[in-house]
């Protein structure tokens, strides 16, 4: 899609911590561009993508848990063989991955910007420092002790939330003092949380490809939620359009917080709100966004960005950056009443939809459905891409109508 030379990195190898089904694309990516691919991953999958790369370096480290797991695999990896560039997919990998980035002198976006992505509470105390918007916080390590409540108390509705996690996991709003203090019983055992004061504006994400500090190209994403009290994503859109003032603040945030974690190359994704007194920082990651955002931005673009991430990781030459979209395109996903799953429809029709890219059910028939906290419990999802923004809301409308997830419920809720 960007009409490059064949094969630019030469002889070389990327080893990519953490592929799954999601991270496929990188490796994708790196086989284009001439490069060897060693994954270190989980010892369930391992097997599960044996065909896809050179070699696999089997690891204990689990997705979304124990960090140095996967931190004690790369190293002996990095020292049983120095590859040209190292790439952690996503949460639990950044950390192993920046720690072999940084003794082996390799591109990545420091160790400091890593420990920072993986602890909220760190990112609420450097921001506030460099005088970043943010919400109000608490950090405790005590959320049911009088002190924790007579701080919400002042500031409700408050949100909690656990110090590293993604998809939403362990987010919840206390929209008064006796949710909070439901709450906060709730959650006596969970050593540290942060308590912040909940803000109001549209939710949005900056994506943005950097090299040495400097952001090479980026991309403003709305994000639509199911609101309270546990915020999960339901729809994304790339390149959303803001007024030029709101633009510029949004840029000048992005810089702001790139200089405060100490970000050097590499991919981060922003998460933030838009207030009345200006865009409110959520929280800072620095590895591959979730909800085929990656997707998104390569259609909306037409670059690969899983492509541009592997030549940031490797030191190879980018493209001149785009000009700007050249088409819309969306993800959404299916939230479904808990119960247990009886009939699934109308997916054959949305995938001969000429806008959907991609869409699948992530339930089967005699699955459980719970309630909703998190992004794990979505149950559908759908990529498109249109040519134009009236196209892509009919084909988000029409994919809405059309997938079905009826449920019944389950013989434990009767």
């Amino acid at each position: 899609m960007t009409g490059r030379e064949e094969n630019p990195t030469g002889d070389g190898e990327l080893l990519l911590v953490g592929v799954g089904f999601m991270g496929r694309p990188y490796v994708a990516a790196a086989k284009r561009l001439g490069l060897r691919v060693r994954a270190v991953e989980a010892h369930d999958w391992a097997h599960m993508i044996e065909h896809l790369v050179d070699e696999v370096v089997p690891s204990q480290g689990k997705y979304g848990a124990l960090d140095e797991l996967w931190a004690e695999t790369v190293h002996a990896a990095v020292e049983a063989r120095r590859p040209t560039g190292i790439f952690g997919f996503t949460e639990s990998h950044v950390l192993g991955a920046a720690l072999a980035q940084d003794r082996a002198g390799l591109p990545g976006p420091s160790f400091q910007a890593a420990v920072i992505s993986r602890n909220k509470a760190l990112q609420r105390g450097r921001f506030r420092t460099h005088g970043i918007g943010q919400p109000e916080f608490l950090l405790t390590d005590d959320v049911a002790a009088p002190a924790a409540a007579e701080w919400a108390g002042t500031r409700l509705p408050v949100v909690l939330k656990p110090l590293s996690s993604a998809g939403s996991d362990g987010v919840e709003l206390a929209p008064d003092a006796a949710a909070f203090a439901a709450a906060a019983a709730r959650r006596a055992s969970e050593r540290p949380i942060l308590v912040e004061q909940a803000v109001e504006g549209p939710e949005y994400s900056w994506e943005a490809l950097v090299r040495d500090g400097e952001v090479w190209f980026a991309n403003v994403t709305a994000k639509t939620t199911t609101g309270a009290p546990h915020f999960v994503e339901l729809e994304h859109r790339a390149a959303a359009p803001l007024p030029p003032a709101d633009a510029e603040r949004v840029a000048a945030l992005g810089r702001a917080v790139l200089d405060a974690i100490g970000m050097r190359t590499g991919i981060v994704h922003l998460e933030f709100r838009l207030t009345s007194e200006g865009p409110a920082v959520m929280e800072v990651a620095v590895r591959t966004p979730g909800d085929y955002i990656m997707e998104l931005c390569s259609l909306t673009y037409g670059i690969d960005w899983f492509e541009m991430v592997v030549r940031l990781a490797v030191g190879a030459e980018l493209p001149a950056p785009p000009e700007g979209p050249v088409r819309h395109a969306a993800s959404l996903f299916v939230v479904s009443d808990p119960g247990e799953v009886v009939a699934l429809d109308g997916l054959d029709e949305v995938r001969a939809h000429p806008a959907v890219v991609d869409a699948a059910f992530r339930v089967s028939v005699g699955d459980t459905v719970g309630r909703t906290s998190s992004s794990l419990q979505r149950t559908a999802y759908a990529v498109l891409a249109a040519d134009s923004a009236e196209e892509l809301e009919e084909a988000i409308a029409f994919t809405r109508r059309t997938l079905s997830i009826k449920t019944v419920p389950a013989a434990t809720e009767e």
